[in-house]
């Protein structure tokens, strides 16, 4: 997740990342950031924050909990915002979407 410092919102994004680097994957122990599950965070106007996300996999076994996790966590720091997931496959997600830390993290 990259955060341009010219994007009108660059600073909920930035803090929307703070909160989702402590949203940790329940197998693989690293965060969601890191391991690349989250595309995009996008805010507007109407006080909606919106999420692209993928999963490693497609039935992946601890996606509700994953899920979960980063809607608790934004709504944790935006309580008057309204928090929209949008779970998607394409692309699929793989291991060069890991950050470095990710990576190192895993070992890979």
């Amino acid at each position: 997740m990259i955060v341009s410092l010219t994007d009108p919102y660059s600073a909920e994004k930035i803090k929307a990342q703070q909160a989702l680097f402590k949203v940790i994957d329940p197998e693989l122990f690293v965060n969601v950031v890191d391991l690349g599950l989250i595309y995009n965070v996008a805010f507007d106007k109407d006080d909606l924050i919106e999420v692209t996300m993928t999963l490693s996999t497609p039935h992946c076994p601890m996606g509700e909990a994953i899920t979960n996790g980063v809607h608790n966590a934004l709504e944790a720091v935006f309580p008057d915002r309204k928090v929209v997931i949008d779970l998607v496959f394409d692309p699929p997600w793989g291991y060069d979407m890991l950050t470095p830390e990710g990576k190192e993290q895993l070992g890979v």
